[in-house]
């Protein structure tokens, strides 16, 4: 008996919310307008739609970020090197994300200057932020994209724009994220490069020596490390992808 009275004291305490809400009545959806005739929703609206949008956070910053292209040229330098688990999936996810935000830092104060404080000092509507803070990822997007990809997505929407500043949001995604991928596979093939000339002049090697059942990548895989640590390969990689961005 005593150990189901918590619980029974529990059920009684949602039961008595529950009728007090109904009592007091809470506003779920409310809809004002304000003096210079734009309308605002209620707080209890404006939170669900922001809990919503947290659903595609990660989406937003795989696709309006520099995200894309850091971590797809990570991923094709460890698979130069011969390194299948090395740096572990972890590290090349964390790696990547941070130097996202050190590239993005100057688009995110834009965006905390332009959208952020405003909304906080009630000078923007929900919408009206929304709108402004797009704004430094549309140029950082446009900033990035080349023009065949935009031009290929425009004829794709059947939509005639003026000039590139007026193209859809939803155009102007696809093609940066094309662009992306473009260059992402023009940095790693030139990283692909000096690690295969090895794995060749191995390769030759062993089979001028008439080691044929020894693998190439056995023997190739600690040159190819000495090679990057020697030429401080992380560092000029970073650097590389980090002025790539214009940064």
């Amino acid at each position: 008996m005593f150990r189901r009275l918590p619980f029974a004291l529990f059920v009684l305490f949602l039961i008595s919310g529950t009728a007090h809400a109904a009592d007091t009545g809470i506003p779920a959806v409310t809809l004002v307008t304000n003096e210079d005739g734009s309308q605002s929703y209620s707080v209890t609206l404006q939170i669900l739609a922001l809990m919503t949008a947290l659903t595609f956070l990660p989406a937003m910053v795989m696709m309006m970020t520099s995200f894309t292209r850091i971590i797809v040229v990570f991923a094709i330098l460890r698979q130069a090197l011969g390194l299948q688990q090395t740096p572990s999936n972890q590290i090349i996810l964390g790696l990547s994300l941070f130097l996202t935000i050190f590239i993005m830092t100057p688009v995110l104060e834009k965006v905390n200057t332009v959208a952020i404080q405003p909304y906080m000092a009630e000078e923007l509507a929900p919408l009206d932020a929304v709108k402004a803070a797009s704004e430094p990822f549309r140029e950082f997007m446009l900033g990035q994209t080349r023009e065949n990809d935009l031009g290929l997505f425009v004829r794709i929407s059947g939509v005639e724009y003026e000039s590139p500043e007026t193209v859809s949001f939803w155009v102007l995604m696809p093609a940066f994220v094309t662009s992306e991928l473009k260059t992402a596979f023009q940095i790693g093939f030139m990283l692909f490069l000096p690690f295969l000339i090895i794995d060749m002049v191995v390769a030759s090697v062993l089979m001028a020596m008439g080691m044929m059942m020894l693998s190439p990548i056995i023997i190739s895989l600690p040159f190819k490390i000495m090679f990057f640590v020697l030429i401080d390969g992380w560092a000029l990689i970073i650097g590389t992808l980090a002025a790539s961005f214009g940064v």
